[in-house]
């Protein structure tokens, strides 16, 4: 069963600075369930097929423009046709003038009406993107997320294996942490996942013998981020005695979460091993394989050819 994460309209309405033209009886529980939007130019011209009433409607410059030709009855009984129909809200953009009929059918059937200066291609953009990001699908894990030369680096282990401690070390090499324990993951797209700290324990951080600090005040803004992109998971484990471990990198191992495969690391902790160097040397090779570079592949190649050319 998928888990759907509905967003009230308060939050909307907040977040985008709409003016409100009129508020329904609901306002204060309504809840937007959908991350698509309509422009409804078809449906003022009549046309109602595959119609979505959930969906949050913009009215912009084309709409007006088509609706200033129409006449006071043909219009009013375009936006009775309109509003009847029981939608979610609608958002008058571009600073348009309301026309009297839209508000008198608003208040008709007591739907949410609002009105912003923004552009009706913005606003549409940065509304799709904003509902996308509140209802992606999401899951809670255990872990610390932190991010090292702009790379999003989810640690996992054990309790007690090092991973708070570690972060430690990189916020005060200059990086940032963006959750410590418990690091909640949105798959805001096909392939992009998305990392943040649960509101409540959000900038927090807890070290064995210290207790809690708050990383924001003890070490500034620069040192923490509400979220980031997940680029590739490091798993921290205690060091094996024995047990073959990656030295070459030629494999590449991965971890699917939401159904999104991420670069992974093993990492063995031992004493006197500097971790927070080893993950900075590992997010920068992490980057450079995005870029096309690989360095065990090209050692690879390099060993094939001085192989072939008789000098080994």
């Amino acid at each position: 069963m998928v888990t759907k994460y509905p967003v009230s309209l308060k939050k909307i309405v907040r977040k985008h600075n709409l003016e409100p033209l009129h508020l329904s009886k609901d306002y204060e529980s309504a809840v937007i369930t959908t991350a698509d939007i309509n422009r409804p130019a078809l449906q003022l011209a009549g046309f109602y097929n595959y119609f979505d009433p959930k969906r949050i409607q913009i009215i912009g410059r084309v709409e007006s423009t088509y609706l200033e030709t129409l006449s006071y009855a043909e219009r009013l009984s375009a936006f009775e046709t309109f509003f009847k129909t029981g939608i979610a809200a609608l958002v008058l953009c571009h600073g348009v003038v309301p026309f009297p009929s839209c508000l008198e059918m608003a208040e008709k059937y007591d739907v949410n009406l609002f009105i912003t200066s923004e552009d009706t291609s913005e606003f549409q953009a940065n509304l799709v993107d904003f509902l996308r990001a509140e209802m992606a699908p999401r899951v809670t894990i255990h872990g610390v997320l932190v991010e090292i030369y702009g790379e999003g680096v989810l640690l996992e282990g054990d309790s007690g294996i090092g991973k708070s401690e570690t972060a430690l070390e990189l916020i005060k090499r200059g990086h940032r942490l963006i959750a410590d324990d418990a690091v909640v993951i949105k798959r805001v797209n096909k392939n992009d996942l998305l990392g943040e700290a649960p509101e409540l324990i959000r900038y927090y951080m807890e070290l064995r013998g210290i207790g809690v600090i708050n990383v924001r005040y003890l070490y500034g803004v620069s040192a923490v981020k509400p979220e980031t992109n997940i680029d590739m998971v490091i798993k921290m484990e205690k060091w094996v005695d024995g047990k073959a471990y990656d030295r070459l990198g030629i494999s590449s191992e991965t971890e699917n979460i939401l159904g999104v495969e991420l670069p992974c690391v093993t990492i063995p902790v031992e004493a006197g091993r500097n971790l927070a160097v080893i993950l900075e040397l590992a997010a920068m090779n992490n980057r450079q394989k995005k870029l096309g570079y690989n360095a065990a592949e090209a050692l690879e190649l390099e060993h094939d050819r001085a192989v072939d050319s008789g000098l080994l």
